[in-house]
Formats: C-alpha cells, sequence, structure tokens
C-alpha cells in the first residue's frame, strides 16, 4: 500500500514505490512512502493564498474553539489511533505520551484563548508614554504571519510531534505543512484522515507530506517559519539552506541532546528520594525505549555512593519485560526499525571508548511473545564511565535508545561543571531534598539547560517527570540541543506573529487596538455606562462623575469599620519624620469611595457583579478637605462562553447567562487633576442582551 499526501486540498500519491515501511515489531512491510514528483511550490503557495488567510480571518476565541472541537473529535478516535501505533515499537503507555500527549496539547492550547482577545491580532505588553505631555504613545502589537509553518517532525512522536506543533501555529493564525519521519509517518498520516474528514480546520490550515521533503526549502519565504526536530547535524545542514538564509526565514531547531540527571549528595538509600531517582531513571531509559529526545542519557552521581546505585538501577531494569507492545506483559517495546538499532549499536561502540556495559547485553535480548531478530529490539544498556571529566565520549555521543551512561562527581560544583560538558540539553533534573543544593544547581547549570526538575519527596507523586515537554512551559534549549524554543503557552503562539511598534496618538492607538489607552478621547453620553448591555458598550465609553469630599470623620470611620488603623490614619499622629504632611485617607476607602461615585442606583442592570481589580495604584495622598471624583471609561471587552452543562456535576446559578468581562479603567482625581490619585482597572461580569 502505498500512503497518499494531502496537499493542494487533495489526497495525492508520489510517483515511484518509494520507502517501504516495516512493522517494528515483527518485520513485516506496512506501507511505502514517497513525495516524488509533488509540486512542493504549488503546495506553500496554496497554504499562504487558501488555508493562512482563512486562519487569519478568525479571531483567537475562533481558533481556540476549533482546536478545542479537534481535540475531542481526535479523543474519540484514538483507540483507532492505538492499534497503529502498536507497530511503531511503541506499548501502550508509549502511545499514550504520544497520542493522548498530543491531543492534549490541543486542548491545553485551545485554553490559551481565554487569555487572548476577540480579535484577529493581539497586544504584547502594556503601552508606553513617548511624551510629557500624553499626547503621544507606543504600543507593541502581534499580527500573524502571512506564509506557512513548515513542520519537519522526528520518528519518535508520529502524533505528539504533529499535534503540538500545529496547535500552537494555528491558534496563531497561521497555516501548517507537516512533514513526519517517513519510517512512522504512517502512524502520522491515520491522525491527519481523521483531522481533514472532521472539517473542523478550513481548507488548507492542514497539509501533509509522507516521505521526502524535497524541495521545499527552494521556495521559502521570510513569512514562513519552519520548526525542525531530529539530529543536530541535519537541523544544522537545513538551517544552513541558502534561501533559508538569504530571506532570514524564521527557523526553531530542537535537537536530540544529552540529558542529564544528577542525585543530590544528601540523598541516602534510607530517604525516599533515592527509590525515586533509580524509578526516574528506569522509567526515562525505557519509555519509548528510550526514544526521546529528552530522555536521560547522563547519570552523577556522588562518587561514595556509585556502586549502590547502579546496582539499585540495573536491579530496576531487570525486571522491566520487553517484548511484543500488545502483550499486558510488556513494559518496553522495540525500536522503530532495523536501521535504529544498527546506529544505536554504532553508536554504542564510539561510547565504548571510554566507558564499560554494567548492564545488559549489545547482541542479545530476551523477549516476550516476539522474534527478537525479526523486531527491532534491544535491551536497555547501562554504562560505567568513571572518569568522565577525561572520557569526552559519553558528554558528546548519543545512543538514541535505551541506553545511559552513569558517572561520579565528588561535590556539587563538579555535577554542576559535568552537566555543561553535553554543551546544551533539553532537559535536565536533579533528585535532592536540600534547598540550598536545588538553587545552587539551578541558578548555576541553568544556563546550560532548557528545563530542569528539581525532584523530591514533596512533588514526586505530581510530577510529570523528567522527559515529560509540558505545553504552557518552553520545550528546546541552548548548544547543542538547537538553541530553539517550541511551546511555553503564549511564547509559543507569538513565534508565529509578527511584532510591530505602532506610535501614534492614544486615541488613534484606542482606535487601532481596540483597547483604551490613558490620555485617549473617552465617549460620553447620556446613558450610564452600567446601564448597557455587553453588545452595546464600546471601548472608550465614558462617565465623569460628581465630586466628593474627603472628611476626617470619614477616615475614622473606615478606620473602626475595617479594623486599619495604621498610624498614617490617625488624626492625633505625630508626622514628623513621615511621608505625609497630616491625617491621610486610607487608599482602599478612596477606591471604595470611587465605586460609590462611578455605581448607579439601585436599580438592577446588566452589570452582574464585580470580577476583581487589576493594577490598582494610589499615586497620591488624600487628606481631609480633598475633593475626589472619577473618570471611569470602558477599556476592553472579553468574551464568555456558556459553559456545557455537565450531568455529573452540580449546576452552577448563572452558569448559562450570555455574558462577557468588561475591563473598566478607572481614575481617581482630586481638583488639581494633575497627578491623579490613584488609577485601576476594574472587572465587571455584564449579561449580554441576546
Amino acid at each position: 500500500m502505498k500512503l497518499a499526501n494531502y496537499i493542494t486540498g487533495k489526497w495525492i500519491e508520489g510517483d515511484g514505490e518509494g520507502q517501504t515501511l516495516f512493522n517494528a515489531v515483527n518485520g513485516e512491510p506496512v506501507a511505502n512512502a514517497t513525495t516524488k514528483g509533488l509540486d512542493f511550490a504549488g503546495m506553500l503557495n496554496y497554504g499562504r493564498t487558501v488555508g493562512s488567510p482563512a486562519l487569519r480571518n478568525m479571531s483567537f476565541q475562533e481558533r481556540g474553539r476549533m482546536l478545542r472541537a479537534l481535540a475531542l473529535h481526535l479523543t474519540e478516535k484514538k483507540e483507532f489511533f492505538y492499534a497503529i501505533s502498536y507497530k511503531t515499537g511503541a506499548t501502550r503507555a508509549d502511545s499514550w505520551i504520544d497520542i493522548e500527549g498530543g491531543i492534549g496539547n490541543l486542548f491545553s492550547n485551545a485554553s490559551l484563548r481565554r487569555k487572548l482577545p476577540n480579535e484577529i491580532f493581539c497586544m504584547d505588553g502594556e503601552g508606553i508614554g513617548l511624551s510629557k505631555g500624553g499626547t503621544f504613545m507606543g504600543q507593541h502589537i502581534l499580527v500573524p504571519k502571512e506564509g506557512v509553518a513548515i513542520h519537519i517532525n522526528a520518528f519518535n512522536f508520529p502524533v505528539w510531534g504533529m499535534l503540538e506543533k500545529i496547535a500552537v501555529n494555528l491558534l496563531a493564525g497561521v497555516a501548517a505543512i507537516v512533514k513526519p519521519a517517513s519510517i512512522t509517518c504512517y502512524l502520522t498520516q491515520a491522525v491527519v484522515k481523521e483531522i481533514i474528514n472532521s472539517k473542523i480546520l478550513p481548507e488548507g490550515a492542514l497539509q501533509l507530506l509522507c516521505g521526502s521533503a524535497g524541495d521545499i526549502l527552494d521556495h521559502v519565504t521570510s513569512q514562513d517559519v519552519i520548526t525542525f526536530t531530529g539530529s543536530a547535524s541535519t537541523g544544522l545542514k537545513l538551517k544552513a539552506h541558502p534561501i533559508v538564509l538569504n530571506e532570514n526565514v524564521p527557523f526553531n531547531l530542537e535537537a536530540d541532546s544529552l540529558n542529564c540527571i544528577v542525585l543530590g549528595e544528601d540523598i541516602t538509600p534510607e530517604k525516599p528520594e533515592w527509590d525515586i531517582f533509580i524509578k526516574e531513571v528506569r522509567k526515562e531509559m525505557t519509555a519509548k525505549a528510550g526514544q526521546k529526545c529528552t530522555a536521560i542519557r547522563r547519570i552523577f552521581v556522588p562518587e561514595n555512593k556509585m556502586e549502590d546505585v547502579w546496582n539499585a538501577i540495573s536491579k530496576s531494569l531487570s525486571q522491566t519485560a520487553i517484548g511484543n507492545p500488545e502483550n499486558e506483559k510488556v513494559r518496553m517495546g522495540s525500536l522503530a526499525g532495523q536501521s535504529q538499532r544498527d546506529e544505536v549499536r554504532s553508536q554504542v561502540q564510539k561510547l565504548l571508548a571510554s566507558s564499560q556495559i554494567i548492564y545488559g547485553s549489545l547482541d542479545s535480548v530476551e523477549v516476550i511473545d516476539a522474534d527478537a531478530n525479526k523486531g527491532a529490539f534491544i535491551s536497555p544498556l547501562l554504562l560505567l564511565n568513571d572518569k568522565p571529566f577525561i572520557g569526552e565520549e559519553a558528554h558528546n555521543v548519543e545512543a538514541f535508545g535505551p541506553v545511559s551512561t552513569i558517572m561520579p562527581y565528588k561535590n556539587m560544583e563538579e555535577a554542576i561543571a559535568l552537566s555543561k560538558k553535553g554543551k546544551g540539553s533539553l532537559c535536565s533534573s536533579i533528585v535532592t531534598a536540600d534547598t540550598k543544593i536545588a538553587k545552587d544547581y539551578v541558578i548555576n547549570a541553568g544556563t546550560h539547560h532548557g528545563r530542569i526538575l528539581v525532584l523530591n519527596n514533596e512533588c514526586a507523586k505530581e510530577s510529570t517527570g523528567h522527559g515529560s515537554p509540558l505545553p504552557l512551559l518552553v520545550h528546546g534549549g541552548p548548544g547543542r540541543a538547537g538553541g530553539g524554543e517550541e511551546m511555553g503557552g503564549l511564547r509559543g503562539v507569538k513565534h508565529y506573529m509578527q511584532r510591530v511598534a505602532v506610535q501614534g496618538s492614544p486615541t488613534m492607538l484606542t482606535a487601532i487596538t481596540n483597547v483604551y489607552h490613558a490620555n485617549a478621547k473617552g465617549n460620553i453620553s447620556d446613558v450610564h455606562p452600567f446601564k448597557k448591555y455587553f453588545e452595546e458598550l464600546n471601548i472608550g465609553d465614558q462617565l465623569v462623575t460628581e465630586k466628593r469630599k474627603i472628611t476626617s470623620e470619614d477616615i475614622d470611620k473606615f478606620a473602626d469599620l475595617s479594623g486599619d488603623h495604621f498610624y498614617a490614619h490617625i488624626q492625633t499622629t505625630d508626622f514628623t519624620d513621615t511621608m505625609f504632611e497630616q491625617q491621610v485617607a486610607h487608599g482602599y476607602f478612596i477606591m471604595s469611595i470611587a465605586a460609590g461615585l462611578f455605581v448607579d442606583s439601585y436599580e438592577k442592570n446588566p452589570v452582574l457583579l464585580n470580577y476583581g481589580i487589576d493594577e490598582l495604584r494610589f499615586t497620591k495622598p488624600v487628606y481631609p478637605g480633598h475633593e475626589i471624583y472619577i473618570r471611569f471609561t470602558c477599556k476592553e471587552k472579553i468574551e464568555q462562553e456558556l459553559k456545557e452543562r455537565n450531568p455529573d456535576v452540580p449546576f452552577v446559578k448563572g452558569s448559562d447567562i450570555p455574558k462577557g468581562i468588561v475591563k473598566w479603567y478607572v481614575e481617581i482625581l482630586d481638583e488639581t487633576e494633575e497627578p491623579i490619585v490613584g488609577v485601576a482597572t476594574i472587572l465587571t461580569m455584564v449579561k449580554k442582551r441576546n
């Protein structure tokens, strides 16, 4: 069977037979993959002119809901994907990381819509005043790029590798072309078929190549974004492509790295962290048969605990059943193919120049319900390098399989130095119960690792583990790890957007961003803003209140009511050597007075409740006799979705009311007007008319 590619809205087979793909467990052919004869330039053009414009015309809210719908759809099909995944050599647990972990990325990125406006663009940071009089300012905004995201992925996670990347670019409003590694692309194709059949994504938002990337990089432009996951050498070749360099195409490289774990000097066999360490090492060596870009390749242990640790790791590894991943007893499957096994053996031979095998066999392995020769099975291998500052191979050579090297260190300074000899990694872990050791390692080793897990008994139960990248944290690392950065919540989304510094008057920038900026012109009408439904409110709708005189009696009453008798609020205080001239009003009293001035009457209105206060600042003291008033402006509107009813969860009154969040810019002024007394952003929940 030849795998079809999905390009320009059609399933198209490439020319010729292409590459034969094999079942990693039994060696039988699964499919053939080829992209020969495909129009790569046309594919890019289709994504730029059909897919990306359709996504750019959607708001962040619409894109987020689209991702959620896709995640729900794929969840219903997951058992079908599991059945195919076994052919890659993955166990059920391995496939859970790949399949449900990938779907989880869709859910996580979908939830980011709540942090983004109901717009096709977003602001980046706060507005910046650029003039003394407040009539000239700047604001950074982010707009979706007009190109295509080209994802060239590794073989080890054919589902997660695709979904964790497209979730980000789709939310940003950019179409994607996915080129999975050929050896496991049949699983990626099965997922893409379900995505296309669902019709949840707009046409052109996703295209798929099953086979070579051909000459696709010859046709990229500066508006495109390239991501690559795989070997550092291949990544550097692609990154150095003349068109990529000439066009300054953003290139995110995530390379396999020599990740490490450190056992703290404070940990002994009697402490719970000892078993946590052993378990973490075993898990990272055997999950996906060690075929993880985040897997632990280097193990650093205090020199006086070396033998105890390697004996404990060896015992744990010996209890790992290897074989057919469909067998319930099996805990480690095969490598992805015979070529991967040959590559691992070759790399281990290089490691043996300065190490020795202390657990496992390079040439034989006992398997359950399978043929060790027909399948791509290999034994977990624990190597020992007792002179890690002399023998460099463990810091330079990666065997992409169930292979790790244990090495001694004398003190934390040495452990940190050894961690850095990997020249940059995706992640590192330290197992310690000592906060000083943890801080020392994180601060001093942090320059060489994209992520650091500090593991102890307090967090072990809920920890996602050393090798689990999370969608809301960055995934990437410096140096050998590629210098890239994927995911990371909103940080990841911004990789697919162009940052623009916009300059102009506050009124003009308010109109452009649809968010009110201080000193912009307000819209004053006879209708109180609190009497308007969510749809009827406009950004800039403004109310200027009447004035109220603050008295000493007011301040005393508030002090008695609140219990806040801070010396500055007491009339009889000697104010010599203080910041104040006399009794001063409580800041929270002034804020309460502000609410009394801008809240309208006792009648019910579309405002359902006060949702909170952001960025409250008291900038000028208010003394008895001062008069204050409020300038109250509609700053921003945020759509809220109706929550779906769950029959198993008690109904919450009001959860089915159509509503949105309105942010109000509150300026508290006195008779001098400058400088202002205080400023805040108040959030209210406002009912929709429909």
